[in-house]
């Protein structure tokens, strides 16, 4: 009997495993596929201008124009997906990482207490492309609830300067991580 559920041990490790290496294969060669009126895929495509902080193979991050502070970014996948729960399961860790990634990046950066991190699906969901809200907290910066009161840059030498901080601390992180 426990050679048996040996065996099927090992054969469900194999074929997790080779999952994963699908999956991960399967990244490296699905295409980014982009809807022509979403206002997120003009960013993905460069056909819009925006600050970006963070870009890989499945996903892109940059800065919000309306932040709730300095900082806020979305993180989206390349491809559209409306919502979560259209998102591929393949991607959901690598997107997730990437989140991780950034609101580390807002800590050691921009010297943040914390983040506060959300997806709206549908309703409230400005963009109907997912994407996720990274934003820098810290305490009593008035954030209270769900109201969020937007506010602008002062000016673009504001953003440059927030979007700098942001690749250059998710370079080093990324950095880090490699050694």
């Amino acid at each position: 009997m426990w050679g048996k559920l040996g065996n099927n041990i090992w054969a469900v490790k194999e074929a997790i495993l080779t999952t994963t290496r699908k999956n991960k294969l399967m990244q490296s060669f699905m295409p980014i596929v982009t809807s022509q009126d979403c206002a997120f895929c003009k960013i993905v495509l460069s056909e819009t201008q925006s600050y970006n902080v963070f870009e890989d193979d499945i996903t892109l991050a940059f800065l919000d124009k309306r932040p709730l502070f300095p900082g806020h970014c979305l993180l989206l996948p390349k491809s559209h997906y409306e919502t979560l729960i259209d998102l591929p399961a393949s991607l959901v860790a690598p997107l997730f990482q990437n989140a991780q990634l950034l609101a580390h990046a807002m800590e050691k950066g921009l010297q943040a207490e914390g983040t506060f991190v959300a997806i709206n699906n549908r309703i409230s969901q400005s963009v109907p492309h997912l994407h996720i809200h990274i934003v820098p907290r810290h305490k009593k910066d008035g954030l209270k609830g769900f109201f969020w009161p937007r506010q602008h840059y002062q000016d673009e030498a504001t953003i440059l300067s927030i979007q700098n901080t942001l690749r250059t601390t998710v370079a080093q992180l990324i950095s880090e991580t490699q050694s």
